[in-house]
Order: structure tokens, then C-alpha cells, then sequence
């Protein structure tokens, strides 16, 4: 998993999602714009993450386990089960 670059600076947040809240777009390929990095912060539960990269990734992503969201690269998310999430945008 990719960290976040350190000059960064905080943009906005998602409101929380649930397995039952989380809108259908999260959940088939997406990406964010240029320059754009975003962290997925899972609160209970668990996801998967899936990238959709020159090599694909899938990761489980809990409490412990963030997910670092590249700028213009493709991906998902998918509840694994009753979950609550959001997702933090940098630039």
C-alpha cells in the first residue's frame, strides 16, 4: 500500500458511509483528478479495496489498515459485511 507524501495539505471529508449508505459510484471503478490523493479511514468493519492499476491490487482495509487512494488511478470499494467509512481528499 502507497503512503501519503508528506507536503500534502488537507482538503475536505465524506460523511460517514455504511455497508447500507455507501453510495453505488464507490462501488465500480472510479478515480479522483489530478493531483488529488484521498485515504480511506474505516471506523468498523472491514472493505475491500481494489486498484486498478498497470497490477492490480485488492486489500482488506479495517480500523488498523487504511487505504491510500493515488491521483487518477481507477478503483473500488466493497463492505465486507456492516461497516463504517469515509474518505479524507489531500492535495
Amino acid at each position: 500500500m502507497k503512503t501519503l507524501p508528506a507536503n500534502l495539505e488537507f482538503q475536505r471529508t465524506t460523511p460517514v458511509f455504511t455497508e447500507e449508505t455507501v453510495p453505488s459510484g464507490l462501488q465500480k471503478a472510479h478515480r479522483t483528478k489530478a493531483g488529488t490523493w484521498g485515504r480511506i479511514t474505516v471506523l468498523e468493519g472491514r472493505l475491500l479495496y481494489r486498484i486498478h492499476a498497470t497490477s492490480a491490487e485488492e486489500h482488506v482495509l479495517d480500523p488498523d489498515t487504511p487505504g491510500i487512494i493515488e491521483p487518477e488511478v481507477d478503483h473500488e470499494v466493497e463492505p465486507l459485511g456492516p461497516s463504517r467509512f469515509r474518505i479524507e481528499f489531500f492535495r
